[in-house]
C-alpha cells in the first residue's frame, strides 16, 4: 500500500463515491438512451408532420444538453477525484493498464459533447436532414462511450483467466484486449443499454409531463405514450440479460446472493437481499405507474407523478450499484486485490514482515510522518497509535467508527476476548471462515493485530456514566 486511505467521517469514502456514482450513472445512462430517444423522436416528428412535437423536442434537447453536458461531465469529474481517494491503489491498476481505453472513451466524449451542443443550436439552422444526421452521430458517440467504460467496470469484478495469470508480472498490456472483452462484458453491455434506454423514458416523461393536458390535449397524449414505450424493451430482455450476466459471475458472487435471498424467508434481510428487494419493487412499481398513470391517462400525468418515477429509478438503480458492488466482495479487483488496497499476493509477506513497515505514509518509522513521535510515547499510547494505522490503512475502507458499519456499534458489548477471537479469524482467514465471503484478510505481525484489538476496544467503550448526584437531607432545628 502506497497511500492512506481517505478517512471520511459517519458516511465513510464508500458512500462520498456510491453518492456521486448513482447520480452520475443516472445522468450518463440518460446521455446515451436519450441521445437516441431525441432523433428517433425528431424522425417519427417530420415524418408526421408533427410541429408540435418538434417544438416539445426542441426544449426536451436543452434540459438534455444542460444535464448531460454540465451535470453529467462534472460529476464524471468527481468520480475520478473520490476514486482516487478511496482507493488510491485500484485506481493506479485501473490506469495503468487502461490508459489506452480511457484515450478512446476520452475522444468519444468530446465528439459527444461537441455533437449534443450543435444539435441544439442547429434547430432551424439546418436542413433537416443534416440534424438527423447529426444526432444519429453523437448517439453513435454517447453509446461508444459505454461500450469502453463498461470494460473497465466489468474487469473489476471478472478480470479474466488470461490477465491475472500475467498481473504484476509488468506484461498486462499484452493481454490488454482480454482483460478488456472479460466475462461479463457482453452481458453487462446489454444490461445498461437496456437501462439506457428506459432512463429515456424516464427522463422524458418529466419534461413531457409539464405540457398542458387540457389545451394540448392530443399532443400530449402522443408523446407521453410514446414515451412510455420505451420502457417496454427493458422489461422484456432485461431478465434474460441479467440471468446471463450472473451466469458469467464468479462462483463466489452467485453465493454471496443466493445468501442473502435465502435469508428473506427466515426474516433476515442482508445488504445483498435488501437491494435485490429495492431495484425488483422499485423497477415493478415503475412499470406499473407508466402504464396505469401515464400510458392509460396521459392528459392527467402530471410532473408530481414524474418525479415519483424518477425517484423509483433512482432507487432501482441505487439498490442494483451496490447489489454489484457486493458481488465483488472482498475484493475490488476480482481476485487480484482486496477491498482495502492489498494484493493477494501480498498477504504473506505483509503477515512476514509487517503490515505499518510497508506503509511508508503512514508508518511511524517514516521522518516525515505526523506520527514520527511515536517512539518517545508511553508503551499503551503507542500501540493505541499502531492500532489506529491499522484500522485506517485496513478497516476504514469499508467501515467507519461511529457513523456508516460504525465499528464502535458492531462490536458493542463486546470483551477484549471477543474482539481479539473476530481480529484473529480474519488474520488466520481460512477456508472454513465465516467472514472470508464478504471481508478481506487482516495482515500484519502479531503486535500490530494486538494493537489493532486494543484500539477496537476504545471504539466500543461504554461512556462513563454520570455520576448521581449527592442527595441532601434537610436539617430541621429544633
Amino acid at each position: 500500500m502506497n497511500y492512506p486511505f481517505w478517512d471520511v467521517p459517519i458516511i465513510g469514502s464508500g458512500w462520498v463515491l456510491g453518492g456521486i456514482a448513482i447520480f452520475h450513472v443516472m445522468v450518463s445512462h440518460f446521455a446515451v438512451g436519450g441521445g437516441l430517444y431525441l432523433p428517433l423522436a425528431e424522425r417519427k416528428a417530420r415524418l408526421e408532420g408533427r410541429d408540435d412535437w418538434l417544438e416539445v423536442l426542441k426544449k426536451h434537447s436543452k434540459f438534455f444538453l444542460v444535464l448531460t453536458g454540465v451535470f453529467g461531465a462534472v460529476t464524471g469529474v468527481a468520480i475520478w477525484f473520490s476514486i482516487g481517494l478511496a482507493n488510491p491503489e485500484a485506481t493506479s491498476t485501473l490506469i495503468h493498464n487502461f490508459v489506452f481505453g480511457w484515450a478512446i472513451e476520452y475522444v468519444f466524449f468530446l465528439v459527444e459533447l461537441t455533437t449534443a451542443a450543435i444539435y441544439y443550436y442547429t434547430w432551424d439552422k439546418i436542413s433537416p436532414g443534416l440534424h438527423l444526421k447529426i444526432g444519429y452521430l453523437y448517439a453513435a458517440t454517447s453509446w461508444l462511450t459505454l461500450v469502453i467504460i463498461n470494460g473497465i467496470l466489468t474487469f473489476m469484478l471478472t478480470p479474466g483467466a488470461t490477465w491475472l495469470g500475467v498481473a504484476g508480472s509488468g506484461s498486462e498490456a499484452s493481454v490488454f484486449w482480454y482483460a478488456f472483452f472479460n466475462p461479463t462484458y457482453f452481458p453487462s453491455l446489454i444490461l445498461r443499454t437496456l437501462v439506457a434506454v428506459s432512463l429515456a423514458a424516464v427522463w422524458a416523461l418529466v419534461t413531457t409531463s409539464r405540457i398542458d393536458g387540457f389545451t394540448q390535449g392530443k399532443l400530449k397524449t402522443s408523446i407521453v405514450r410514446w414515451s412510455v414505450k420505451w420502457l417496454i424493451p427493458s422489461f422484456l430482455l432485461m431478465p434474460v440479460a441479467f440471468a446471463w450476466y450472473l451466469y458469467m459471475v464468479p462462483e463466489s458472487g452467485r453465493q454471496l446472493m443466493n445468501l442473502g435471498i435465502s435469508t428473506i424467508g427466515a426474516g433476515t434481510f442482508t445488504h445483498v437481499t435488501r437491494a435485490i428487494l429495492v431495484s425488483v419493487m422499485a423497477s415493478a412499481t415503475i412499470a406499473a405507474l407508466a402504464y396505469f398513470v401515464a400510458y392509460r391517462n396521459p392528459r392527467t400525468f402530471k410532473t408530481g407523478w414524474a418525479l415519483s418515477v424518477l425517484f423509483l429509478a433512482f432507487a432501482a438503480t441505487a439498490a442494483t450499484e451496490q447489489a454489484r458492488e457486493m458481488l465483488r466482495k472482498p475484493f475490488v479487483i476480482g481476485q487480484f486485490m482486496y477491498s482495502n488496497g492489498i494484493r493477494k499476493s501480498e498477504v504473506e509477506k505483509f503477515n512476514r514482515e509487517g503490515y505499518l513497515t510497508h506503509t511508508m505514509w503512514l508508518s511511524p518509522e517514516t521522518p516525515d510522518s505526523p506520527y514520527r513521535k511515536v517512539g518517545g510515547l508511553p508503551e499503551a499510547d503507542r500501540t493505541l497509535l499502531k492500532g489506529e494505522l491499522m484500522f485506517r490503512g485496513q478497516c476504514a475502507s469499508c467501515h467507519t467508527r461511529d457513523g456508516y458499519r460504525a465499528l464502535g456499534s458492531l462490536l458493542r458489548d463486546r470483551d477484549e476476548k471477543s474482539i481479539r477471537n473476530i481480529v484473529q479469524t480474519l488474520h488466520e482467514y481460512k477456508e472454513d471462515s465465516p467472514y472470508r465471503a464478504f471481508m478481506p484478510p487482516l495482515v500484519g505481525k502479531e503486535d500490530e493485530i494486538e494493537a489493532l484489538v486494543q484500539y477496537l476496544r476504545t471504539l466500543n467503550a461504554a461512556p462513563p456514566k454520570p455520576e448521581a448526584p449527592a442527595t441532601q437531607t434537610a436539617r430541621v432545628d429544633r
